[in-house]
């Protein structure tokens, strides 16, 4: 097939590339010419495990192109995957202009039939409203091209989202007339060979379905870090408690892991974007989803806590920070909890030496030239002159640290663990005060 693909963030890009490895003839537009120039070039403009390989073998095997050119864009693809970004607006609510610029452009230049497919995570009843924004160009041409609108959300996790596309656990698709429901089926085929995979809906559950999951994984999140800090002064241990009710199948284990709170691209934009949804078309309070975020908010805050009831006045403090991104395998900070504990730190007077592997030129390009904040090489050239540790995401790199080493290097032997890395016991044995979340 030909497709498009508007937008090369995570989704535009990971989804390009991916219908591309399957033989399909694939076509990325993106407004910014600097994005292109990079991908032109064989680099990617994200960070994002097997990405890059796969974008380079398909452009050499003449499957996958990238252009700024939007007329170009539009007659190329029979499919027209919308992947651009949907921030949030001031008031929470996700901010539809650039998926409806993207539609406009589409019922401006068509010429014939098209699926316009909304990858981008939106609103229940923007497929409607991308209707309704092509129509209104075609009306102003007076021309009648028919057109279909699809609404595929994408289930794909930061750092595995190659993965993710290409071994799906699930294929949503919103449609409402047969010719486009055909070709969606064709275009994943080479995706479900083991078995079906793909779930038709209408557009607005598949919509909802997009946000419905991402709050469940938050909320799972946040309860368990509300259930840690209670853990911590009941004085019992959240990991118990974590493979208790996990055994449970009807829970299982995922996202059951405490921590300092999420963050990203998804779950803070999508759960407050669901909150006004509901609130503004629905005149719905969705008390616990409120209650979700207003947890993540302070769990952020946690690890400032601890550190401050260790160390009383942190003015004149130099911590160690271990991992910025707000998860492993990507340099996505948007909003990390790193973000929050490092201007705790500078509003108590403290300073900060952060290494991450792959993060750290985001986070410069953050911070700017913030002269409170230094970057190190190395997890152990982060520790020297540090009166502490703390880590705060949970890279493998992190998991097998040589304590002597760390003991050694610190001012004061101790750990503030905001991912729970380690067995409390042998650090402390180790003779490093360690604080956990729950533990």
């Amino acid at each position: 097939m030909k497709i498009t693909v508007v937008g090369t963030g995570y989704v535009g890009l990971v989804s390009g590339t991916c219908l591309a490895e399957v033989g399909n003839d694939v076509l990325c537009l993106d407004v910014d010419p600097e994005k292109i120039r990079i991908l032109e070039e064989g680099g990617i403009p994200i960070y994002e495990p097997g990405l890059q390989d796969m974008v380079r073998r398909n452009v050499a095997a003449g499957r996958l192109h990238f252009t700024t050119d939007i007329e170009k864009a539009v007659q190329h693809g029979t499919v027209q995957f919308i992947a651009v970004g949907t921030p949030p607006d001031e008031d929470g609510s996700a901010d539809l202009q650039y998926v409806l610029g993207a539609a406009r452009n589409i019922g401006r230049l068509m010429t014939d039939y098209k699926v316009v497919v909304d990858k981008s995570t939106v609103p229940v009843g923007t497929g409607a409203k991308v209707h309704a924004a092509i129509a209104d160009e075609l009306q102003k041409r007076g021309v009648n091209t028919p057109y279909s609108v699809v609404s595929n959300p994408e289930f794909l996790k930061e750092g595995a989202a190659v993965e993710d596309f290409m071994r799906p656990d699930r294929i949503v698709v919103g449609a409402e007339d047969e010719q486009a429901i055909h070709l969606m089926r064709a275009l994943y085929a080479p995706f479900q060979r083991n078995h079906e995979r793909l779930i038709v809906t209408d557009i607005k559950s598949a919509e909802l379905t997009k946000y419905a999951a991402n709050a469940m994984l938050a909320t799972r999140i946040s309860f368990m870090n509300e259930l840690a800090n209670l853990a911590e002064v009941l004085g019992a241990d959240i990991e118990m408690v974590r493979q208790g009710i996990g055994s449970d199948p009807r829970i299982g284990y995922h996202f059951l892991y405490p921590g300092c709170g999420y963050g990203g691209s998804c779950f803070p934009k999508d759960v407050k974007a669901l909150i006004k949804t509901a609130q503004d078309d629905a005149d719905i309070s969705l008390k616990v989803l409120t209650a979700v975020e207003e947890a993540n908010d302070a769990q952020k805050h946690v690890l400032t806590g601890k550190i401050k009831s260790r160390f009383g006045d942190l003015k004149g403090k130099h911590f160690a920070l271990w991992g910025l991104a707000f998860k492993p395998n990507t340099d996505d900070m948007r909003e990390a909890p790193s973000r929050e504990l490092i201007a705790d730190l500078f509003a108590a007077g403290a300073t900060v030496s952060a290494y991450d592997p792959v993060a750290m030129h985001e986070t410069q390009r953050i911070f700017g030239d913030e002269s409170r904040l230094k970057y190190a090489d190395s997890p152990m050239g982060a520790l020297e002159g540090a009166d502490a540790l703390v880590i705060v995401t949970e890279w493998k790199e992190f998991r097998s640290p040589d304590f002597e080493a760390i003991k050694a290097t610190l001012k004061n032997p101790v750990i503030f663990d905001g991912r729970n890395l380690y067995d409390p016991k042998f650090v402390r044995n180790s003779g490093i005060d360690y604080f956990a979340i729950g533990r």
